[in-house]
């Protein structure tokens, strides 16, 4: 789970006005959008589309397709040069049976020894085979800046 200091850092980054932020939740729901104020964002964010940018007034940000991702942050890249998004990830962890069922204190896989000499699991991991298997973490929320080449 995302801890408190990254969460506080996603809310400073979500509140700064200077910076466009993207939050993109799962895909195939709708983004949120804050820009630093121009009179024509409503205009520049259309670009002669069909669909209308959707304004929250209650949480200042736009409401916008999640289709439009891929074009809105090349777009926005282009007219300020930098852009948060923030998005949802999961962790994925690997091990493998052969260290679990390993005996003595030499770890040589990803796990750092966590899982060691433990035995089966019990179903909470996708076996590839004997050295390898994974499983995916909690979902949690990161933020990364892009900037303009």
């Amino acid at each position: 789970m995302t801890d408190t200091t990254d969460l506080d850092k996603i809310k400073r980054i979500w509140s700064q006005p200077v910076i466009p932020v993207i939050y993109r939740q799962a895909k195939g729901k709708p983004l949120s959008l804050k820009l630093p104020y121009h009179a024509d964002n409503r205009v520049w964010l259309q670009n002669g589309g069909r669909t209308k940018p959707k304004w929250d007034k209650e949480r200042k940000h736009w409401v916008l397709p999640y289709a439009w991702l891929n074009r809105l942050v090349e777009s926005t890249l282009h007219r300020w040069g930098k852009l948060y998004i923030i998005q949802p990830y999961r962790v994925q962890e690997k091990c493998a049976p052969a260290c679990w069922n390993a005996e003595g204190y030499e770890c040589q896989c990803s796990c750092m020894g966590e899982n060691h000499g433990m035995g089966d699991p019990g179903g909470k991991w996708f076996v590839v085979d004997d050295t390898f298997a994974t499983k995916w973490g909690e979902q949690e929320y990161a933020c990364r800046l892009l900037v303009k080449k």
